[in-house]
């Protein structure tokens, strides 16, 4: 039937066909249509987390302690308000009082609404955001930059249902990148997107359900399907597809074109002022095609070294080590520069839920301790490969412990200073001793920046009120400092 609904579409073919550039020699000589979704055999070693062995106390000088250098490029004003929002957001009380208002049907009144959306904003909002237009956007990135640190700019819309909003929505990423390369050079590192602002959520869990299939059932055909890298292993969670899915009708076909003309545009945009783009990861529904995208991308974008899309691994599900080191290695030995945010994720109790009604064990790592062990193990493979002059990395981590490990073996492996394939990232407003403990030790920090009106903002908002409690308790180090 996928053949036929084809066939019937050779313009389409065409079209999505025109998305592969040549590749560079090494990828050249592999057989067309590649295929990256083999299993490739872990090693021994691998397979019993031996980078975790390579990992040493710090050794590098990265003081948290002193709390005068720390904070010192800080006005007193901010500091007292960081730690009043922040000792608000690590109450539970409050905090779940905050997401009661916000999904009643008190916003549904406008007086209310207008009433909750203007205390919201002149607290969290004004805490964890960089502000509501590219004005407030770009004033909080030279703050920052005077501070030592740079910006990821993220304008802050998310999933989508159709055509006409991710057209609206590609057109906010395009001018994100427009406004980074007019600040200050290298004050704005990257530029994050969501496939979701610009392919319909529906089409997403398709194309996943599909991916997921293929993957059990080598023998089914994807005629859209273009150049990728491998999205799966055999630990990865495939229970939300229970049957064999339907091929995508001529309708889905022609929306997978759209978003891929609109990735298109955002990465030649990209490429164009020489802005890195990280595409941000969601949950496992739809994780497969957020990967497909991305890989496809970068195949046809990561030139000479130069990594321009970054995808994002979570490290707390139980097959991130696996696929990052399998995607890794394929782009390597293919010669594509591959870039990684390696994050530890933040669908913990929605992926768990889902897993639980349908049956089957959560994807995510059944401890803490084991989501830290595969966060590190993913973050010390990346470093050795950046090292030996391969890929990129943004480590995204609130974690003072894995912060000190890192930086300890960047250090001892000759990572110099400033290093710009090493960028070591907190969300702002978050985590401020880590990011300038960093600074202050010589690395390239990020603060993540989310920008955009308040109720466009708040799914972020609400996301991190609900899934990083565990992460806003960290703040314990950053208020006794801060006071």
């Amino acid at each position: 039937m996928a053949t036929r609904v084809l066939s019937s579409s050779p313009k389409l073919l065409n079209n999505l066909r025109s998305f592969i550039k040549p590749l560079n020699s090494a990828s050249a000589a592999a057989a067309s249509p590649l295929n990256f979704d083999e299993k490739p055999e872990l090693s021994t070693v691998e397979k019993q987390h031996p980078i975790a062995t390579t990992l040493h106390q710090p050794t590098t000088n990265l003081d948290l302690d002193d709390h005068q250098k720390l904070f010192a490029s800080v006005p007193t004003l901010k500091l007292l308000r960081s730690s009043v929002n922040l000792g608000l957001a690590s109450n539970e009380t409050f905090v779940d009082f905050g997401m009661w208002v916000m999904n009643s049907r008190l916003m549904e009144t406008p007086l209310l609404r207008d009433i909750i959306l203007k205390t919201v904003k002149h607290t969290f909002f004004e805490h964890f955001c960089a502000g509501e237009t590219t004005t407030e956007a770009g004033e909080c990135v030279r703050k920052i930059q005077e501070a030592g640190l740079r910006g990821m700019l993220v304008y802050a819309v998310e999933h989508t249902s159709d055509n006409a909003g991710c057209d609206r929505n590609l057109e906010g990423f395009l001018q994100s990148v427009e406004f980074a390369k007019s600040l200050p050079p290298s004050s704005v590192s990257f530029v994050i997107a969501k496939i979701t602002a610009i392919c319909p959520i529906s089409l997403l869990k398709r194309m996943s359900d599909l991916l997921r299939w293929q993957y059990k059932d080598s023998s089914l055909n994807l005629p859209w399907k273009l150049n990728t890298l491998p999205i799966f292993t055999d630990s990865s969670p495939l229970y939300h597809t229970l049957q064999r899915p339907q091929p995508l009708t001529p309708q889905e076909e022609s929306d997978l074109e759209l978003a891929h003309q609109r990735l298109l545009k955002l990465c030649q945009k990209c490429t164009q002022y020489n802005v890195p783009l990280t595409i941000d990861a969601e949950d496992t529904s739809i994780q497969p095609a957020i990967d497909y995208f991305t890989y496809s991308s970068a195949i046809m974008y990561n030139k000479d070294d130069n990594p321009i899309v970054y995808g994002t691994m979570q490290a707390y599900l139980k097959d991130a080590r696996e696929r990052l080191f399998n995607t890794a290695r394929t782009a390597e030995k293919l010669g594509i520069p591959m870039g990684f945010k390696l994050v530890r994720g933040a669908y913990m109790s929605s992926e768990t839920k889902l897993a639980s009604s349908l049956g089957f064990d959560s994807p995510v790592h059944n401890t803490i301790q084991d989501t830290h062990a595969c966060f590190n193990d993913c973050a010390s493979f990346m470093i050795e490969k950046i090292a030996d002059g391969y890929g990129g990395l943004i480590l995204a981590t609130h974690n003072l412990e894995s912060g000190k490990l890192a930086a300890s073996k960047a250090r001892n492996l000759g990572i110099e200073k400033g290093n710009q394939k090493l960028e070591f990232a907190q969300l702002y407003g978050m985590s401020e001793a880590l990011s300038f403990g960093l600074r202050n030790a010589g690395f390239q920090v990020s603060k993540y920046l989310p920008y955009g009106p308040v109720d466009m903002v708040m799914p972020y908002l609400l996301r991190r009120a609900e899934e990083n409690r565990g992460l806003l308790s960290t703040s314990s180090l950053d208020r006794p400092l801060m006071g």
